[in-house]
């Protein structure tokens, strides 16, 4: 169900506008658009009864038989439902230029062991470092850390900034 793009790009598209129902010609003109990286008023309409035509009769159906979306054929109304809380985990992506966080972890914790056997040590400078100082250092090193990494973790949700999912 989740292997085709544009089934992907509906429910990103749903997840962006939840609990709206969503006109059949809105998430076509979208799809469209994000498809062939083009606004859909330029689009020749061809392209867009191209993926009409697949929505309408492939995806769309494939996504309301698995209890993500509610489909109303006859209305030509698409909604998200509940059940797609359930393959949001499968849908949230790791952008390319994305950091490796838990190297970073890893990296964040050496150097804090490494800091503090220097102080222990009495390596200068980190010898006149008290216990206080010590701590508030690798507290805050490892909240601004996390909160980047939450930052960039809530930018590869489903629903979450750009069209492309």
């Amino acid at each position: 169900m989740l292997s085709n793009r544009r089934r992907r790009w509906v429910l990103h598209y749903l997840k962006q506008r939840e609990n709206q129902r969503i006109d059949l010609r809105t998430l076509v003109d979208t799809v469209s658009a994000w498809e062939f990286e083009t606004p859909a008023d330029e689009l020749p309409w061809k392209k867009r009864k191209r993926i009409y035509t697949a929505l309408r009769q492939s995806h769309l159906p494939t996504l309301d038989d698995a209890g993500v979306i509610e489909y109303d054929r006859s209305r030509g109304e698409v909604e998200l439902t509940e059940d797609a809380r359930t393959v949001r985990m499968y849908l949230e992506y790791v952008p390319d230029d994305d950091i490796p966080w838990s190297q970073c972890y890893l990296g964040l914790s050496g150097v804090a062991v490494a800091i503090t056997g220097l102080s222990w040590l009495s390596v200068y400078p980190f010898a006149d470092l008290s216990g206080l100082a010590l701590a508030t250092i690798l507290a805050v090193t490892f909240t601004v850390t996390a909160i980047v990494h939450v930052y960039h973790t809530r930018r590869g949700r489903l629903g979450m900034g750009g069209p492309d999912p």
